[in-house]
């Protein structure tokens, strides 16, 4: 007896695609449901806001010298510790300005930075640069 062979399409094998769409359409909303609620850790940076003055003339800044001795010198003139609060002020009262350096001499003791860097913010300065002068 002869055997016969059947080549009809309905007798052929198919893969049915239901269950594999039914796992990406599930893994989709899973990824979209976690990424929507990850917070990202890392630091929050406060970027200046771009502040277009009208008036062009540049503010002046307060500048401070300390030498290697601990000197400290204020509008070319040699100021004690304590007078330091006194002369940021005045110089505040002539100048709009919000903004302080202070250029110390690299052997310069940090205490004696740093007892300026209060002075100044106790005259109402709350933006000082710190800048070391190579020896």
């Amino acid at each position: 007896m002869k055997r016969k062979k059947h080549t009809s399409a309905d007798d052929e094998a198919q893969i049915d695609m239901t269950p594999m769409l039914d796992i990406v359409f599930i893994m989709l909303i899973f990824f979209i449901v976690t990424t929507s609620f990850v917070k990202e850790k890392g630091l929050d940076v406060n970027r200046p806001e771009d502040n277009k003055s009208n008036n062009n003339q540049p503010s002046r800044s307060l500048s401070i010298r300390i030498d290697a001795n601990g000197i400290i010198s204020m509008g070319g003139r040699e100021v004690d510790i304590r007078r330091v609060v006194a002369n940021a002020q005045t110089f505040l009262a002539e100048n709009n300005t919000d903004s302080a350096a202070i250029q110390a001499d690299q052997d310069t003791e940090h205490g004696i930075v740093v007892e300026v860097m209060n002075q100044v913010k106790i005259a109402g300065i709350e933006k000082i640069s710190v800048l070391v002068k190579d020896a």
